[in-house]
């Protein structure tokens, strides 16, 4: 009788296994969340922990959660479907997060870490722990070791960075500025004048003259790094944009 039971409650996806599965998810996405986290990225810890646990549940449900109503004659369920479904869900949450600003993209890197928690716990809800191990592994390779690797293959390549530069205005900084991408082999795609404070009177921050932004698109070898040289001119205030991470 006991043996029995073991054997419909296992069938229904509530056994030690199921439990295990569940736990192993929700530790391994808590892993991905922690770097996240850690790196001060939108889907952080909760975000990561809740969709790998969740997945993994969904993934158990379409694997046991019909066992009473199957019969080989008259119902029969293919499990993958809702796996399938889970990646279409999956990736509308993280086209949420990916945020388009000025030509500049944020958030992929964010929105394929989701995707991936998610596969995570499909993995460890389907009985797959070594997979759910290895690409939590990876992920670890991914984010640590191809970042640096990025950088170094984006300075030495040709690029195009599109920034907004805030200067002092009056004190000459816009031909300091030209002279410096010159000095540095980059060539100026296009520049617009985004205006100034109403009036061109001068902020609290900057009494002496008024405020002037730019936007201005650079090309040329190791353009990633514009936001370090230009921010060291004289009277430039803030550079935004630019980034070499999508994150």
């Amino acid at each position: 009788m006991t043996l029995h039971l073991a054997t419909v409650a296992a069938s229904h996806g509530q056994d030690w296994r199921q439990f295990g599965e569940l736990l192993l998810a929700f530790a391994l996405s808590s892993i991905v969340g922690l770097e996240r986290q850690f790196r001060g990225k939108s889907a952080g810890l909760r975000t990561q922990t809740i969709v790998g646990t969740t997945s993994a549940l969904i993934l158990l449900v379409s694997k046991y959660g019909f066992g009473d109503v199957l019969s080989s004659r008259t119902v029969v369920l293919d499990p993958s479907r809702v796996a399938a479904q889970i990646v279409s869900g999956i990736g509308f949450l993280g086209a949420g997060l990916i945020i388009t600003r000025r030509g500049a993209i944020r958030g992929l890197t964010t929105a394929a870490s989701v995707w991936e928690t998610a596969a995570i716990g499909m993995a460890a809800g389907a009985g797959l722990p070594l997979l759910a191990l290895l690409v939590t592994g990876l992920h670890f390779v991914v984010v640590l070791g191809y970042t640096p690797l990025g950088r170094l293959i984006a300075n030495r390549g040709h690029s195009e960075r599109d920034y907004l530069v805030t200067y002092e205005d009056g004190r000459g900084v816009l031909r300091v500025l030209l002279e410096a991408c010159t000095a540095r082999g980059w060539t100026v795609r296009s520049l617009t004048m985004i205006g100034q404070p109403p009036g061109g009177a001068a902020t609290s921050d900057t009494a002496e003259a008024p405020q002037v932004t730019i936007d201005i698109t650079l090309a040329g070898r190791g353009v990633v790094d514009a936001t370090s040289r230009l921010g060291s001119v004289e009277g430039v205030l803030r550079i935004d944009g630019g980034s070499d991470e999508d994150d």
